[in-house]
């Protein structure tokens, strides 16, 4: 699944405009991206608990907040858009549990799915704090497979779309994908 409809050439000429000034390329960028960080959004909010007081919408438009403040970041391609995205959408994520958690001393916890998409009902759950703080000491001595599942889970990009971010092999990025969730169950089981 391509992350848009679009040409992917003119997101990418729209993230070099808007990385050279040009507000107004940003305007129309937003218009293009719009429904596919929607739809990354209801993928992450999908394994959320039932009734989390955050709906796509509103973390599309928090997130799109925080992206208009990259402006540090050299544009390249719609791949890497999608993966700066992600990585704000995780942020947003765990910042939210956090922020809940803190709230209800510990009775907030927020559950999600390692599995690929669309996780059946029974499948392990775990919540969204612990997920960030494994992923976190897996950067730690792993930084290449943490970003594989940033990109992967949080982003809800394809094999060949990790592997175009990352600059890295399809092969490479289902090795290091199977790897990472292996170590992550271990990790969030103990």
């Amino acid at each position: 699944m391509s992350p848009d409809n679009t040409a992917p050439a003119t997101i990418t000429q729209l993230l070099i405009a808007w990385g050279n000034g040009h507000d107004d390329a940003l305007a129309e960028l937003m218009t293009q991206v719009y429904e596919e960080l929607r739809r990354m959004a209801s993928a992450h909010l999908r394994h959320e608990f039932a009734g989390h007081p955050l709906q796509p919408t509103a973390l599309v438009h928090e997130a799109y907040l925080r992206l208009v403040d990259q402006r540090r970041v050299k544009w390249r391609n719609r791949a890497q858009f999608y993966g700066v995205a992600a990585q704000i959408m995780r942020r947003i994520l765990v910042d939210h549990a956090r922020s809940q958690h803190a709230a209800k001393r510990g009775a907030g916890w927020e559950l999600v799915s390692l599995a690929d998409h669309d996780p059946p009902a029974d499948t392990e759950r775990v919540d969204v704090i612990a997920l960030d703080e494994a992923l976190l000491r897996l950067a730690a001595f792993d930084s290449q497979q943490s970003r594989v599942v940033e990109l992967r889970y949080f982003g809800g990009l394809t094999i060949d779309e990790t592997a175009e971010v990352m600059r890295i092999s399809p092969a490479t990025v289902v090795r290091e994908w199977t790897i990472a969730r292996a170590w992550l169950r271990a990790e969030l089981t103990k």
